[in-house]
C-alpha cells in the first residue's frame, strides 16, 4: 500500500456516489506498502479503504476481491468489497482498476506474543476452511515460475555468495515442486502475503468480549492470493509472525502456538508436516526475492516504503541450516 497515482477530494467524492457509503468529509493517502494506491477515506457513514490497483492483471483482480467477498459472507474478518446497484464489485478511477472496502477497527501487532500467533494460526485455518468451497482457480503468481524469472533479473545486483546460494535453493525447490507427494498436499485458496502489516487486533470488550485482551479483527491485503498448496501460507506466517529477530531464527515457542492452534481448526497432513522444513525455505525464497526487486526495480511514489531483502536472506540460510523446525 502507498500512494502511486494521485485522487483528489472531488475524483473520490465522485467515484464513491454509486457505492451508498456516504458523502465524502476526508482523504487521506496511506504510506504503507509498495503495490498498490490507497487512501482512507471518511464519510458521514463511516470509514473505508479506497484501493486503486497498479499492477495486478484482470484474472488476478477478480480472483481477489470474489475471495475476499466469498471469505466475509463465511465470517472470516475480511474487508468485503463494496458494490453498486448492479452488484459490481470493480470499478475504474484515474485510469486504475479500483474498489472500496469498509476500514475494519485495529492496529498491527509488530511484536507478536504467543497469544497473537495463536490467534493467527487460528484465523489462517478457518479462513483456509472457508475457502474450500471457492469456485475460481488461479494459480499463485507468485509461485515457483515467478521466482525463476525474478532470480535472473536480481541476480547481477548480488555477490557471487548469493547468486550461489540463490540458484541452488531455485534447485532444490524445483525438485520439490516437482515430486509427486508434494503436488499432492492439500491446496486451496491462499492469501500468500499473510504478514503482521496485513493483520489487525482491536481490544477484545470493543469487539463485544467479556476482557480487555487483544483480539484479532481483520485480516486484508488479499492482492497476492491464488491456488496454491495451503502449507505454503503456514510457512509465510511463521517465518513472520514466529521469528525471534535477534538471531532471525524460528521460536519453537510461537512456532508451537501457532500450529496447534491451526490444527484445532485444521490438522495437517503427515506430508504437509513433512515438506514444512522445505516449504519454509520456498517462503523465505519468495520474500527475499520480491524485496531484492523492489529494492533494485523500485517505481515511482509520493509515499513509499521498501523492505530489507537481506533479513529472508538470512532467515532462508537458517532454514537451509537446520534439518527441522
Amino acid at each position: 500500500m502507498a500512494v502511486f497515482t494521485p485522487v483528489s477530494a472531488q475524483e473520490a467524492s465522485a467515484f464513491i456516489a454509486p457505492l451508498a457509503v456516504g458523502k465524502l468529509i476526508s482523504l487521506r493517502g496511506i504510506p504503507s506498502g509498495i503495490e498498490n494506491t490507497n487512501y482512507f477515506i471518511t464519510t458521514d457513514a463511516g470509514e473505508f479503504v479506497l484501493t486503486l490497483f497498479e499492477r495486478l492483471g484482470n484474472a488476478q483482480l477478480s480472483f481477489s476481491l470474489q475471495l475476499m467477498q466469498h471469505l466475509a459472507r463465511r465470517g472470516i474478518p475480511v474487508p468485503e468489497p463494496k458494490a453498486d446497484g448492479d452488484g459490481r464489485i470493480v470499478f475504474e478511477l484515474n485510469g486504475k482498476p479500483a474498489c472500496v472496502v469498509a476500514k475494519l477497527e485495529g492496529r498491527h501487532c509488530l511484536e507478536p506474543q504467543l497469544q497473537h500467533c495463536e490467534q493467527m494460526g487460528e484465523a489462517l485455518a478457518r479462513m483456509h476452511q472457508a475457502g474450500d468451497d471457492f469456485p475460481r482457480e488461479l494459480v499463485n503468481s507468485r509461485g515457483y515460475a515467478w521466482w525463476a524469472q525474478a532470480a535472473d533479473r536480481v541476480a547481477s545486483f548480488l555477490d557471487s555468495e548469493r547468486r550461489e546460494i540463490l540458484f541452488d535453493e531455485l534447485r532444490f525447490q524445483y525438485t520439490l515442486a516437482s515430486d509427486g507427494s508434494y503436488r499432492a498436499l492439500p491446496q486451496g485458496p491462499i492469501h500468500g502475503d499473510l504478514f503482521r502489516d496485513n493483520v489487525l487486533f482491536a481490544d477484545a470488550q470493543a469487539l463485544g468480549g467479556s476482557t480487555d485482551a487483544e483480539k484479532l479483527s481483520a485480516v486484508f491485503d488479499f492482492y497476492f492470493a491464488g491456488i496454491d498448496v495451503l502449507i505454503f501460507d503456514v510457512a509465510v506466517c511463521l517465518n513472520d509472525w514466529c521469528i525471534d529477530h535477534p538471531s532471525e531464527a524460528l521460536s519453537p515457542a510461537m512456532v508451537a502456538a501457532f500450529v496447534q492452534a491451526y490444527e484445532r481448526a485444521r490438522p495437517l497432513t503427515t506430508m504437509e508436516r513433512r515438506h514444512l522444513p522445505a516449504v519454509l525455505r520456498a517462503a523465505a525464497l519468495r520474500f527475499w526475492l520480491s524485496r531484492l526487486m523492489d529494492l533494485h526495480f523500485a517505481r515511482d511514489s509520493a509515499l513509499v516504503h521498501t523492505h530489507d531483502p537481506e533479513h529472508f536472506f538470512r532467515v532462508l540460510c537458517h532454514h537451509r541450516r537446520a534439518s527441522s523446525f
